[in-house]
């Protein structure tokens, strides 16, 4: 069984009204993880992977360079762990909606996310059409400028 979490929120709207599609940056240590959410993604005509990263590092240089509207973000990275990043895109100019994604489904975990800002949790292994109801609900909750 696998739970979504959502700090806040109810699962409602799936479609994005914008005129270009929401920029997305994936951050995860496997390189298997980042590829496979890129092939997924690119069916999707509102979503566009701008970039990945595989560290918290390379995170936060991707995500100053590209300004991406959403970070899927591993909790697990090699240099740091998502909770901290989580916060320091957080602290940015021009922040990105954080979905965190983790193998971890402890209510700990969860915690830990919401508190460090992230806008939703989702345990990997969830299924396709789940995490992109999640990626959907986050950036429709986030109420992003679609022209930024």
């Amino acid at each position: 069984m696998y739970r979504l979490f959502f700090p806040g929120g109810t699962l409602n709207q799936l479609t994005q009204p914008s005129q270009r599609p929401y920029r997305i940056l994936i951050v995860d240590d496997a390189d298997a993880v980042r590829e496979s959410l890129g092939w997924l993604l690119l069916d999707e005509p509102n979503l566009a992977v701008v970039g990945d990263a595989a560290d918290g590092s390379g995170a936060m240089r991707m995500a100053l360079e590209l300004e991406p509207d959403l970070v899927i973000l591993d909790i697990e990275l090699p240099d740091t762990d998502g909770f901290h990043v989580t916060r320091q895109l957080k602290a940015l100019p021009r922040p990105p909606l954080v979905l965190l994604l983790s193998i971890h489904s402890d209510e700990l975990s969860r915690q830990r996310g919401a508190q460090a800002g992230c806008d939703a949790f989702v345990e990997k292994g969830v299924g396709w059409p789940s995490l992109l109801a999640v990626l959907q609900k986050t950036l429709n909750d986030g109420r992003l400028d679609p022209q930024r």
